[in-house]
Formats: C-alpha cells, sequence, structure tokens
C-alpha cells in the first residue's frame, strides 16, 4: 500500500460578478466553504491553462453577461491505497460527497 497525491480539477460557477479576481475569489472562498469541515484537508488553487498562440500560462476563469466559469484545482493526499486507481476513486468519493452537482475531473495521481 502506497500515498498518493491526487488532482482533480472542477468548474465552478459564479453569478453575479464583475471582475476576474472577484469570480476566482467567491469560487475559491465557496469551495472552502463546502469542503470544511469533512474534507477541509483539500488544497484548492485556480487553474490554469496554456494560450494556444503565445504558450504563456492563463488563468482558468472566464466571465460572460456577469456570469462567471472558473476552473478549480483541488489536491488532496490519499494515504494507504491499493493503487492509483484506487486513490483517485477515494479522492473523488470524498471531494465528490462534499461538493454535489459540481462537476469533477481527474487531471493526475502521483505517488508520494
Amino acid at each position: 500500500m502506497s500515498d498518493y497525491l491526487v488532482t482533480l480539477e472542477s468548474a465552478w460557477v459564479v453569478k453575479n460578478v464583475e471582475t476576474l479576481d472577484d469570480a476566482i475569489g467567491i469560487a475559491i472562498s465557496k469551495a472552502g466553504k463546502c469542503l470544511n469541515p469533512s474534507a477541509k484537508f483539500v488544497e484548492i488553487e485556480i487553474g490554469q491553462i496554456n494560450c494556444p498562440f503565445c504558450e504563456e500560462e492563463l488563468s482558468n476563469a472566464l466571465i460572460v453577461a456577469n456570469m462567471g466559469l472558473v476552473g478549480l484545482i483541488l489536491e488532496m493526499k490519499v494515504f494507504k491505497a491499493e493503487s492509483k486507481e484506487h486513490a483517485a476513486k477515494i479522492a473523488k468519493s470524498v471531494v465528490g460527497r462534499a461538493l454535489r452537482d459540481v462537476p469533477l475531473k481527474m487531471i493526475e495521481v502521483k505517488e508520494i
């Protein structure tokens, strides 16, 4: 049995925002509230994407008509899992229970 660092990506919708900074702050805050106290050990940060033209990193957030869509990265350590797949299932289950109705995508599973 090994320990793993599991990285998930989630999409968070934020209503009635004016700026990207507001949307990002609200998304991180709301995700943190949902994860606390049952999964307060999950690390939350803003996702990054690469520009297809200049290959520069951009924040993973967008605002259209005062509606924001923010891509969050959630990292969780899973201890004593049988395999990478087992660690991924555990992390998705724990985070999914706390963040109901929020889409999750597995990004990476690393052995630590």
